[in-house]
């Protein structure tokens, strides 16, 4: 059996946390404030989302040096934190070349 990567694994639920984020500032804050003409909610959605912007970055950072993740790894998974949801469409692939990795470096 495998050792977990807990860097790995750190950088995959802040990816989800900042997926989620995206969720709540599109679907919930913005309409509050469209709608309802209520904008206290974007504010707040708007912080922790950014904050999930930043711990994303930083984790990633963190995970990929842990191991020898390619460029173009690097470049879509940068890429793909700027795109709404993107980190959502990432997660299976970033799961799929992690494993490989272990393979490759025991």
């Amino acid at each position: 059996m495998r050792a977990r990567d807990l860097r790995f694994d750190l950088f995959r639920i802040t990816a989800l946390v900042e997926g989620c984020t995206t969720l709540g500032l599109f679907y919930a804050a913005m309409p509050i404030k469209y709608v309802l003409g209520d904008p206290a909610w974007v504010k707040v959605w708007g912080n922790l989302h950014g904050a999930a912007f930043t711990a994303y970055l930083i984790t990633m950072v963190i995970a990929f040096t842990a191991r020898p993740w390619s460029l173009w790894a690097w470049a879509r998974s940068t890429a793909l934190c700027f795109i709404p949801f993107g980190t959502f469409f990432n997660d299976p692939w970033l799961v799929k070349k992690h494993a490989q990795l272990q393979g490759q470096t025991g």
